[in-house]
C-alpha cells in the first residue's frame, strides 16, 4: 500500500500544485495530511501565493482520498470550508501489511513525547517542518516529512512515501 504523507501547506496552493505532480507519478492509495492546513500562522512568513479558497479546494477535490489531523495553526474556522474532517489531534492507521501508524501533527505529541506505542509502529508528525526517519531504542519509527510548503533547517519542500 502507498501512502503519501504531507505537512505544513500554510495556505499555499502553489505547492499543492507541486505535490500533485508527485501524486499523479506515485499513485498512492492514500494521502495523509499531518495538519496546518490553511493558516501561514504567526511564526511564518505568508507564503507568496497564500490562498485558503485555492488551498480548500484543492482538499476538498480530495477529501474522499485523505486522512488528515488538526495542526497547531488549524481551527474550527478552517473546518468550515473544508469537506474532510481536520480536528482530531491524531489519528491511527494500519496498512495492509499490518503496519500501525500513529498519525498527529507533533505539538500535543512528538519525538520527546510519545504516545504508548509497540516496537514497530511509526509515529507520524509535521510541525517542525524538518524531515525525519529514524528508529527509537524501544523499536518506533519517527517519521516526519518535513513541510510542502515552509521548510526550515536548511531542507527543500519533501513529502514522504
Amino acid at each position: 500500500m502507498k501512502i503519501l504523507f504531507f505537512s505544513d501547506i500554510h495556505g499555499s496552493p502553489g505547492s499543492l500544485k507541486l505535490l500533485d505532480r508527485h501524486i499523479q507519478e506515485i499513485q498512492p492509495e492514500q494521502l495523509v495530511l499531518l495538519g496546518d492546513a490553511l493558516y501561514h500562522g504567526p511564526r511564518n512568513a505568508l507564503p507568496a501565493d497564500y490562498s485558503t479558497p485555492d488551498t480548500a479546494s484543492w482538499l476538498n477535490a480530495r477529501a474522499g482520498q485523505i486522512i488528515a489531523v488538526r495542526g497547531n495553526c488549524d481551527t474550527e474556522v478552517d473546518q468550515m470550508v473544508l469537506c474532510l474532517p481536520i480536528m482530531a489531534d491524531y489519528s491511527m492507521l494500519l496498512d495492509s501489511a499490518g503496519h500501525r501508524f500513529f498519525l498527529t501533527h507533533g505539538h500535543h505529541w512528538n519525538p520527546e513525547k510519545l504516545p504508548p506505542l509497540p516496537a514497530g509502529s511509526v509515529f507520524c508528525y509535521g510541525h517542525t517542518h524538518i524531515p525525519k526517519l529514524e528508529r527509537t531504542e524501544q523499536g518506533i519509527f519517527l517519521f516526519n516529512p518535513g513541510s510542502v510548503t515552509i521548510p526550515k533547517g536548511g531542507f527543500k519542500a519533501s513529502f514522504g512515501v
